[in-house]
This record gives C-alpha cells, sequence and structure tokens, in this order.
C-alpha cells in the first residue's frame, strides 16, 4: 500500500494519503531553534534542548496521534462548517477533503482543498532565527465569493522544562500570564522573577514566547486553551472555531495557547496570504520585529530559498546515479538529510524521544559523525573536538556531553560503574575517517583535555582509549563488558567479557599501529601496539572462537553468551561482522561465519541481532526476555547493525549479498508496502520486529539512530567504493553483478570528482584501470596532488 511517493528533483517526499500507519514526520530549524512537525502538522518546537526548552506542547503516545500542533482552522461564516489546513485535527472525510504534504530540507508544505478553498501552509524556520514560519495561501477556487475565519492555534508549555511542564501541575498551573497588542500573542512564565539567559538550565526563571501575523490584521484572539477549545472537546472541534469567534481571553494560570482570529474574504479566483510567526521573545520587541519584517511577502520568498539552498548544500558531498532508483533517493537526499538531523539532535528529540535523553550520548555521537564528514567537514570537526573532550584521564568516557553545558578538564570523573566498554572504541572509526576526509594528519598531534583532567594529543587520547580496555580484562583476557558493551541488554558488569568489543580492541590497536607508521618516529609506540595486539589475538582464538562462528561474550562466572552449548541466543550478529571488520577472521573462516550469519540471522526485512530470541531464560541473567520475541534486542532487526554485515560482505567481495542485505533495510524499498514497515519510508528507524514477531517487518523509532550513519558509510563506502584514504580518494566498489556500472560525484578536500564506473563483465568486485583526466594511474587511490577543481574519473571493472 503506497502513501506517498519520492519526489527527486524537487528533494522532496510527497505524502498523498494523510491517513499513514504512523505519523510521518520531518525537522525543521538548527540546534538552536528546533521543531519537529509531521504530514498532519502536529509536533512542537524547542529551544536549544527538548529537555530544558520545549516551548510548545506535543502529547506523546497518545491518541489522536500526533496532537496538538501547529494547526490552521477555516470557518466559513455562511455556512457555519470548519475544517483544518492539514487533514488533522478536524479530520473532515477524505472523499471530500483532498491533501498532499511534501516534506523537504527542513521545511514542509500541506496543500490542501475543501468545498471550494485551497490552502497552501509552508512552514519553516528561517536561517539564524528564532522563530518559525507558517506562511498560508487561500484560494477561492469556486464560483462564488467566500467568507472565511482563520483561526491559528498553538498550545505553549507553561514551563519550557518538559518533565515540569507535564507533571509539576501544582507548580506549572500558576506561573503563566498571557498579553495580547497589535497582531501579536505574548506568552510568559515567571514573569515576576527576572531572566537568567546566561544559565540555561536554571528552568524557573522569566521567559517569553510569542506568536504573530504578518500580512492581515487579527479580528480577535484566544490566550486561553480552555477558552478557545471548550470544555469536553478537543483540537478537533474548538468552540471558538465552531462558533466562528474568539472571546479575546486572556490567560493567567492554566494552560496557555495562541489563537488569532482573521478575516478572510475571497472573492472567486482570489489569493490571500498571510504569515504567522511563533517564536522566542517577547511580543513588543522580538515578536514585533519578525512580524515587521515578514509583512512584506517577499522576505518570506527570501528566506524560504535561503533555507533551501543552505541545506541542500549540506547533502551534496556526495550524487550517485545506479540502476536502483530507491538507492538513489535515499543516496542523494534522504539518507545524508537523516545523517544531518541526527548529527544535531543525537537521541533527543522526536517523536519518540520526548525529553528523557538531553545532549550526546558519546558513542552515539561518535558513530553519527561519519555520516556528515563528507558534507560539513568543519562543523564534524568542531563537534569531534567536543566529544575528544569527553574522554575521562581514565580512558573511559562521560556517557553524556552537553554542548550547552561543557566543561573540559572541570568535569567530575565519571564514577567506575558507570563506563561502557565500547564509548572510547569508536574514537577509532570517526578521527582516521576525519583525518582522511581534511587531509591533515597533524590533527593527531593536536592537544585536547581530558573531560576531569589532563590533557593528550589526539594521537594519546586515541592510546589512553586502549589502555581503558587492556586495563580492564577478564578472566580469558577480554575487556570486561561493564556498564554495557553497545547491547544494553547484556549483563557483564565489571568481571564478565565481551567478544564484541575485544573485536573493536583488536580494530582500534591495528588502526593506532597505522597511524603511528604514517606519523613516523613512534617505534615504541607501535612495539607496545603489536605486544597488545599479540596477546589479544591469542585470547580470542582460544577463547572467544565457538568453532563455527565467534562468542558474543562471557558472563563472569564463565557462562557463555552466543555459543552454539546455548539453547536461547545461540548465535550474535556483531561478533560475526566485526570478526571480519577487524580483520581477525579472514579468507575461509570470514566466508565461513558469514555463511552462518546468511543461514541464521538473514531474513526479507533485515538481518536479526540475535537468534534464537530468548523466552526461557531469566532476565536476571540477561535482560533481553524483558522484550516481546523479535524486538528490540531479542531477536529484533536492529537495524544500527545492519551496516555492519553490509560492509563486512563487501570486504569478501560479495556485492550481491552485501546489496541484497542492504535492500532489505533501505526505507525507500517499502514505499510501495508502507503498511509493513509502518514507520517513514523516507528515513531509517532503529529496530524491526523479526520473524520471531507477529508483526514482521514492523519499524520503530524512526530518524533518530546509529543506523542511518552506517546505513549511509555501507552504501557510500562499501557497496559503492567511494572512500577517502589519506593520501588521495579509493574507489573500490562492490555491487551486484547485474548492474553495468553507476555515475557518482565526489566533493572531496574542495575539488570536485565526476565519476564514471564501469561493470562490463558483471562482477561484482575488482578494478581493472582507473583513468584520471585523460590519464590511466598504478592502482585505484587516486592521489589528492593531481586533482583539478573538477575532475573526471573513469573506473572499470573487471
Amino acid at each position: 500500500m503506497k502513501f506517498g511517493h519520492f519526489d527527486d528533483k524537487n528533494k522532496e517526499y510527497v505524502i498523498t494519503r494523510p491517513d499513514t500507519p504512523r505519523s510521518w514526520s520531518n525537522y525543521l530549524g538548527s540546534t538552536e531553534y528546533g521543531a519537529i512537525i509531521t504530514n498532519n502538522a502536529g509536533g512542537f518546537s524547542f529551544y536549544k534542548s527538548t529537555a530544558q526548552g520545549r516551548f510548545v506542547r506535543l502529547r506523546f503516545n497518545s491518541i489522536p496521534m500526533d496532537q496538538p500542533g501547529r494547526y490552521v482552522y477555516f470557518h466559513d461564516r455562511d455556512t457555519k462548517d470548519f475544517w483544518s489546513s492539514s487533514w488533522q485535527p478536524v479530520g473532515k472525510s477524505l472523499a471530500d477533503y483532498k491533501t498532499e504534504t511534501r516534506h523537504g530540507s527542513a521545511y514542509t508544505k500541506i496543500n490542501s482543498e475543501y468545498k471550494g478553498i485551497k490552502s497552501e501552509t509552508l512552514y519553516f524556520v528561517p536561517l539564524d532565527a528564532n522563530y518559525e514560519l507558517w506562511n498560508v495561501k487561500v484560494t477561492n477556487t469556486g464560483d462564488n465569493k467566500r467568507s472565511l475565519r482563520g483561526y491559528s492555534y498553538v498550545e505553549f508549555a507553561s514551563n519550557w522544562n518538559a518533565l515540569d511542564d507535564m507533571n509539576n501541575f501544582q507548580y506549572t498551573q500558576y506561573i503563566i500570564k498571557t498579553a495580547y497588542e497589535k497582531n501579536i500573542i505574548d506568552h510568559g512564565s515567571n514573569l515576576f522573577i527576572p531572566p537568567e539567559p546566561e544559565n540555561f538550565q536554571q528552568k524557573d526563571q522569566g521567559r517569553h514566547t510569542f506568536i504573530g501575523v504578518a500580512g492581515i490584521d487579527a479580528s480577535g484572539y484566544d490566550t486561553d486553551r480552555e477558552k478557545f477549545l471548550g470544555p469536553y472537546r478537543s483540537y478537533a472541534n474548538p468552540i471558538a472555531v465552531e462558533k466562528g469567534e474568539c472571546s479575546n481571553s486572556l490567560a493567567e494560570g492554566d494552560n496557555g495557547c495562541g489563537s488569532l482570529q482573521l478575516d478572510i474574504d475571497l472573492e472567486p479566483g482570489e489569493t490571500k496570504e498571510f504569515t504567522l510567526i511563533l517564536g522566542i521573545g517577547a511580543a513588543v520587541k522580538e515578536g514585533a520585529a519578525a512580524v515587521a519584517k515578514y509583512s512584506n511577502p517577499a522576505e518570506v520568498v527570501k528566506s524560504y530559498n535561503e533555507v533551501k539552498e543552505y541545506w541542500h548544500s549540506r547533502i551534496e558531498g556526495l550524487t550517485a546515479e545506479t540502476p536502483d532508483l530507491d538507492f538513489n533517493s535515499m543516496i542523494n537526499m534522504w539518507n545524508p538529510f537523516n545523517n544531518l538531523i541526527t548529527f544535531a539532535w543525537s537521541r533527543a528529540a522526536s517523536l519518540v524521544y520526548s525529553g528523557e535523553r538531553d545532549g550526546l550520548g558519546y558513542r552515539d555521537t561518535l558513530q553519527d559523525m561519519i555520516g556528515v564528514l563528507h558534507n560539513i567537514p568543519e562543523e564534524a570537526g568542531e563537534r569531534l573536538k567536543l566529544m575528544i573532550t569527553g574522554q575521562a584521564s581514565t580512558g573511559g568516557a562521560m556517557p553524556v556531553v552537553k554542548p550547552f553545558a561543557h566543561n573540559p578538564g572541570s568535569e567530575p570523573t565519571p564514577p567506575e560503574n558507570t563506563y561502557r566498554s565500547d564509548d572510547s572504541m569508536w574514537l577509532f572509526n570517526t578521527i582516521p575517517a576525519y583525518v582522511k576526509e581534511i587531509g591533515d594528519i597533524n590533527f593527531y598531534n593536536k592537544v585536547l583535555p581530558y573531560s576531569d583532567k589532563g590533557e593528550a594529543t589526539v594521537l594519546g587520547h586515541l592510546r589512553r582509549a586502549c589502555e581503558f580496555n587492556l586495563d580492564r580484562l577478564g578472566q580469558h583476557g577480554l575487556p570486561c563488558g561493564l556498564e554495557a558493551d553497545w547491547n544494553d541488554c547484556l549483563i557483564l558488569g565489571s568481571k564478565g567479557e565481551t567478544v564484541f568489543v575485544a573485536l573493536q580492541l583488536r580494530y582500534g590497536l591495528n588502526t593506532y599501529i597505522e597511524i603511528c607508521e604514517m606519523l613516523g618516529g613512534l617505534e615504541s609506540e607501535i612495539t607496545w601496539a603489536k605486544e597488545n595486539l599479540s596477546t589479544l589475538d591469542t585470547n580470542i582464538e582460544k577463547y572467544a572462537w565457538d568453532g563455527e562462528w565467534y562468542l558474543r561474550a562471557f558472563r563472569h562466572d564463565g557462562l557463555k553468551f552466543g555459543s552454539k552449548e546455548n539453547e536461547e541466543g545461540s548465535i550474535f550478529l556483531n561478533a560475526q561482522t566485526w570478526g571480519v571488520l577487524s580483520k581477525h577472521a579472514t579468507g575461509d573462516r570470514a566466508k565461513q561465519i558469514l555463511d552462518v550469519v546468511d543461514e541464521r540471522l538473514a531474513t526479507d526485512y533485515g538481518v536479526m541481532l540475535c537468534d534464537p530470541p530468548y523466552e526461557k531464560t531469566e532476565h536476571s541473567v540477561v535482560k533481553a526476555p524483558l522484550f516481546n520475541k523479535g524486538m528490540k534486542e531479542n531477536g529484533a532487526i536492529f537495524c544500527h547493525t545492519q551496516g555492519w554485515a553490509v560492509m563486512a560482505e563487501a570486504e569478501m567481495g560479495n556485492g550481491n549479498r552485501a546489496y541484497d542485505y542492504y535492500r532489505s533495510f533501505l526505507p525507500s524499498a517499502f514505499n510501495d508496502k508502507a503498511e509493513i514497515r509502518e514507520t517513514e519510508p523516507y528515513v531509517y528507524a532503529q529496530t524491526t520486529n523479526s520473524k520471531h514477531n507477529m508483526r514482521f517487518g514492523a519499524s520503530r523509532n524512526p530518524w533518530l539512530s546509529g543506523t542511518t550513519s552506517w546505513a549511509y558509510f555501507a552504501a557510500a563506502q562499501a557497496i559503492l567504493g567511494i572512500k577517502p584514504g589519506y593520501k588521495g580518494l579509493i574507489i573500490d566498489p562492490c555491487i551486484p553483478s547485474k548492474w553495468d556500472g553507476f555515475k557518482a560525484t565526489r566533493k572531496y578536500r574542495g575539488k570536485m570528482v565526476n565519476i564514471e564506473v564501469k561493470n562490463p563483465n558483471k562482477v561484482c568486485k575488482g578494478v581493472t584501470s582507473v583513468i584520471v583526466n585523460g590519464n590511466a594511474i598504478e592502482g585505484n587511490e587516486i592521489p589528492f596532488e593531481i586533482l583539478k577543481d573538477t575532475n573526471s574519473v573513469v573506473v572499470t571493472m573487471g
């Protein structure tokens, strides 16, 4: 079943049926002023933080879905009929009500038509602004004059602190006070105590938000929610809209809202336009300035074009034209945009993450960066330095870094029982990727502080990351799992051991050796790393190999996880993929374990995390049975891990299987059967229910997850094979044999590289020639020094 389609030319996803299985959302704004909007105009707005700066309300996991939101209602003054510019919240019959939503790069358009009235509503946040615009055009498509009234609606939070606002009613119901003047509503909280803008985390301070209108004068208003909605009513039938008259209510305590009443008389064929402006600040100052600016409709167009150009410029570091249109839709727009949004908000702002996570999770953020390095290297570099300073002098890391409150060198040392064994290991993926992208190996010599005390070069931070796990080995000489080792459901603690992190540590030590050899003069460091690597390899081989695949972990008492001896959870995906990616498994062994993965774990909708799922094992042994079978960590298709499966297959040259795995969790591949996946077909999700669940194929937790960056990395660098090296750009595709080739463009260190890959012999992997600007080169790494500003590269596979 289809609910929409990709418009690749305009870089938009077009929703043609508003009754989507779940809310299909989009993001507006920046990390300063952010907003989420759904295909039915639901969502919320926030300043700096969804936990501490959510000034517009949304009721999460509620029925009806995604309400309230950013609504524009219309009332016909002659017939007394009323509807909303988005299908919800009024929800007119779809036999009479036609609508289309276009989600784009940080903007959303909702176009609707009902009984001869067409409305076009454009939502976006202008660049560098602390407010959002709802630009509305209303057209009379009929033959008779129409007399309408429009009503804005937004529900303001009483306190920006989300937990307080939604729970502490004996306080928050007594702190707001509203005002109205000259087309602008002012919503204030704690007005009798001073503002403290320099102390954002202080929730109790004087604050203002506003909603105003430009291009039309308001004929009335309501700022009291109960007066606007009416008793025992809902957003579907507000009393003010039904009657066609606001009461000019002013809220003082209880719940505030922002409804401006607008008289709209339309001759046949006539269009009228106005812009609603919602934002941070006082009505008399920030609100008045914004209304004055956007009283000129040309300013709205200008700001909208600037937003489109800005975001499009941030997703064009790589483009591709392949035989797979679904692949193209994701790689050219939605995957990089998904990457940017995840980079911006980590796990802090979505229709699922409602404020319980505030800041940047350490391991999440390091992985998120690999999907944006080529598009925004400067911003990513600043974020990377921030995260490096979140590493403690112990070599472990702070679980969460709050950019708005981080003090490198002065943070408390994390308690030992809060460390996660994989946190600092992700530095070995992200730091080299960044250096290869920018071409500055001196970054390894940059001195940065630890979070708590002391400082080191970036190379020193990397060594400390290895030492952290080498200092915390268990009885088999493998790293201890600590609080978690990526899989938060494995109970390992300070004595249980993790094979996954052992393989990460192997990858890290090899990477450290490579860096030291490249920098030169670091023989003692190389010797140290090689000695530890040799010992680690011996222990992995002796204790972690189960005969046909790698174990996943050992409990403190020696109990195995992921062993053929286990009735449940006898095989785990991560240990197998990282066995290949760390190069501990090569040749026949790598082939063996990947074949086992394909046989035991692969499904039509992705590769399962483990098998069989847990149902008999005590949850004191493993937390997986807290979940239903085939969901989350209990044998679901954990989408975060899918990119690693693709990469492992590509590492072995298995282009057909790598591509099949990629397609199995590709959102756009499910556009025509969206009722199965349910979540947005244009962004990645965290998990998909596996074959062990009655809702096999249903995906959950879209937008913000590690899936998006690794899916992009797998598509760009494993399948297309376009990846930066220290000395130049490497072209090493691993594609399905049915492809004749593909074309791509890649921005690389300020140069544009136009690439054509030919596959005349229908192979999966192998490059026979590379021609750069008409000249053949040796190998498949194009030296940076031979690149011009614009380059033509022809690669022949065989």
